[in-house]
């Protein structure tokens, strides 16, 4: 394997590893103490960012191990779910929590969609690049 390839497959796996540790802090956080403060559907929000950051985290893992991508593919790969699962999920954790603040986050609505844009178009690379590799 090349240097440039470990390379890119470390860095995924570390970003696997954060992403998968957060989800889970951010997960019990909420659960035990948030959970008494936050509305239902405040705490259904925070609920769905913390999957799909889960989700992600999982899909990181699968891209470092796969041989059937080049350095290049994982590259782009990375990129597009970091930013998707920053924005898409990061986004939710600010909105849900925006009562417990004095800052009003509402204004930053837009970028959900946004984040949610780029973890869709990760999985359509993916698809895309596993419809091309015939090995």
């Amino acid at each position: 394997m090349s240097t440039l390839y470990l390379y890119m497959e470390r860095k995924i796996i570390l970003l696997a590893s954060i992403t998968g540790g957060l989800a889970v802090i951010l997960g019990a956080f909420a659960a035990h103490g948030l959970k008494p403060v936050l509305s239902h559907s405040a705490m259904d929000s925070l609920g769905t960012g913390i999957r799909y950051q889960m989700y992600h985290a999982f899909l990181l893992f699968y891209i470092a191990s796969t041989n059937r991508l080049t350095s290049k593919q994982q590259s782009l790969l990375f990129k597009l779910i970091l930013v998707g699962v920053l924005l898409f999920s990061g986004s939710i954790y600010l909105l849900a929590t925006n009562d417990l603040t004095t800052f009003e986050f509402k204004f930053i609505g837009f970028i959900t969609p946004l984040g949610g844009l780029f973890l869709i178009s990760a999985w359509i690379s993916l698809f895309v690049y596993n419809l091309r590799n015939k090995s």
